[in-house]
């Protein structure tokens, strides 16, 4: 075998794709079709609670789509960070989709899970090291958490895939490791493998058209190239080389389980105006064996408040009247609830005005309309919505200072509190040290499906 051939036909399943540019991969000769199932971009919230982003619909569209390719093509289907998080529960999830569509299409694929979630009291301490900029662990830390998963490399789906898997359904996995896993398990050289694997791991991102749809890595020993499946669409030296700024600290390399991608030396060729050829990259085998564990835990619970101004006496003073209204909601929850700043907390966002920039905001001309969102945290739902509630008035008609009259501003919602539920923070962003690539992982090889 020359090459081998990796079809990434989205940046996470659930995205949604157009069926047309999958026939044109399987046309192209796509040895498997590899797709991320989830992130943590989105916040804590579904790692913490252990459920997805994605609808249950969208996921099944994809997946029947790319299960019926797989079976029709005869080639591995592999899906990583099932369920958004990689949880126990994710990766069960997207399982039960699979078998019902298998079933519903008269397909007979074999399916394994592969299973990344971790119990706290199994994960020795001594041997988990903190990544910047987090300090050292408190094992109190791991108990506290609801959810805690260790993120895969390659070598747990590779082990499914030699166990007779046709589809592989893991966990928590580097969105690299699903595109290089056949790739690695064929000889090809690593640098080349996680490489092309980094810069398809998006699906089309690394074109000019990123919603066009996925791309084509074809894989050989001393490079790789790049071409969407679109034929519309295009790859250029400067998008495919620009993926190495997404999610990295140094574009030039990158860190997996087993060792970092290094590119300083690689070059980016425009084949012809769509296809672009990669070559110089390397990889650097680690001295240790690292998994990245992630974890979550509940910080409290959360309610929100959103109200609308275009009085333009207050959006001409809008940091002093925001100044009142933090001043005003403390001094009535004092009064009438009894609490002190440290039973709750407040975060108020002015969206039109500095909520995404906040003090470095370089524009302050007083805007024509400002969203203001009133978020209150409490250890509990039911003292989160009693602040709310205080504060419901003050954000309906607080003048500022200098005002004779009554303002009245629009809540966008009735009621205007709004119950979020439990909040998550991150509480790991560390390695621990393993002896084996496969020993954190539970993989459960498959049986055939009926057909």
């Amino acid at each position: 075998m020359t090459d081998v051939r990796v079809l990434a036909p989205t940046g996470m399943l659930g995205a949604g794709f157009p069926p047309e540019t999958i026939t044109r991969g399987l046309a192209l000769g796509a040895d498997v079709i590899a797709v991320d199932g989830g992130s943590t971009d989105s916040g804590p919230h579904y790692l913490g609670s252990g459920t997805a982003k994605t609808a249950a619909a969208a996921v099944t569209r994809d997946l029947r789509l790319l299960l019926r390719a797989a079976a029709s093509a005869g080639i591995p289907l592999i899906v990583g960070s099932c369920g958004t998080s990689g949880t126990d529960s994710g990766v069960d999830w997207v399982a039960g989709m699979a078998h019902q569509i298998l079933a519903e299409e008269g397909l007979s694929l074999r399916i394994a899970t592969i299973y990344s979630e971790q119990q706290a009291a199994s994960l020795a301490p001594d041997r988990i090291h903190p990544l910047p900029p987090a300090g050292e662990l408190d094992p109190a830390t791991l108990e506290s958490c609801t959810h805690i998963v260790g993120m895969m490399g390659h070598e747990p789906i590779v082990a499914a895939l030699e166990g007779g898997a046709d589809v592989v359904l893991a966990g928590r996995a580097t969105d690299t490791a699903i595109a290089a896993a056949v790739p690695l398990m064929r000889g090809f050289p690593a640098g080349p493998v996680w490489h092309a694997a980094k810069i398809v791991e998006c699906g089309g991102q690394c074109t000019t058209n990123p919603r066009a749809g996925g791309v084509l890595a074809t894989i050989d020993a001393t490079g790789f190239t790049i071409e969407p499946l679109d034929p519309e669409n295009a790859c250029t030296p400067t998008s495919v080389a620009a993926h190495m700024l997404y999610e990295t600290v140094n574009p030039f390399s990158m860190r997996e389980p087993a060792g970092t991608i290094v590119v300083s030396g690689a070059t980016y060729r425009a084949v012809d105006d769509r296809v672009v050829r990669v070559e110089g990259s390397r990889f650097e085998p680690a001295g240790q064996h690292t998994i990245k564990l992630e974890g979550a835990r509940i910080t409290g619970y959360e309610t929100m408040s959103f109200t609308a101004i275009r009085d333009p006496h207050i959006l001409g003073q809008i940091d002093t009247w925001a100044a009142l209204l933090r001043k005003t909601i403390g001094e009535w929850v004092t009064r009438t609830l009894g609490l002190g700043d440290g039973d709750y907390a407040i975060d108020l966002r002015l969206y039109g005005y500095d909520a995404i920039l906040d003090g470095i905001e370089p524009d302050r001309r007083p805007p024509r309309e400002v969203g203001v969102m009133l978020l209150v945290h409490a250890a509990d739902q039911p003292t989160a919505t009693a602040v709310a509630k205080v504060a419901n008035p003050l954000l309906l008609h607080l003048p500022t200072p200098d005002m004779n009259y009554l303002p009245s501003l629009a809540f966008a919602t009735s009621p205007a509190e709004t119950e979020r539920g439990a909040v998550y923070e991150f509480v790991l962003n560390h390695v621990i040290d393993v002896d084996s690539p496969t020993s954190l992982f539970r993989i459960h090889l498959p049986e055939a499906a009926d057909a």
